[in-house]
Order: structure tokens, then sequence, then C-alpha cells
């Protein structure tokens, strides 16, 4: 077993990650998501359990968006009905 070195009390963190909080501004950037948008998206706790990272979310939001897109050309009138008929 490796003899214990003693401790130093003194702090360990290298001086480039010191930073004063007092001078920190609250909020710095939350007009600006405002306004540009976030590509972050909140997901509740009981989806959260189903999807456990974000490729299978996005995976699942693909099928959706095809199944859409899919739907809605199935509900839309060929265009050889909407032409007029000659009458006889």
């Amino acid at each position: 077993m490796k003899p214990k070195t003693p401790r130093d009390d003194k702090d360990e963190m290298r001086p480039e990650y010191e930073f004063d909080f007092s001078a920190a501004e609250r909020g710095r950037y939350a007009a600006r998501l405002k306004t540009e948008g976030s590509n972050l998206v909140l997901v509740e706790p009981d989806l959260a359990k189903a999807f456990p990272d974000s490729a299978s979310v996005n995976a699942a939001l693909r099928a959706v968006v095809e199944f859409a897109q899919v739907a809605a050309g199935l509900t839309r009138r060929s265009s050889a009905r909407t032409t007029k008929r000659r009458a006889a």
C-alpha cells in the first residue's frame, strides 16, 4: 500500500479556471434565445424514459414526418379529377 502524502489545504484549481462570479451577469443570453430561438427542446419525463438518446428521438420524429407527408399525399385530389369534363 502506498503511504499517504500530506494534502495541501490551498486551492488546487488552475488559475485559468478561477472566475469572479460577483461580476457575472444573470440571464446574459436570455433575450437572444427568445428572439433567435434554440435547438433545445424539453421532453416530458415519461417520454424521456422511452428514448434513451437523441438518435432515437430523431429517428422517431423522422418517422412521424414521413408518415405525415405520405398521409397528406393520400388525401389530395389528383390533377385528372380537377379538369373540367366536356359536355356531351
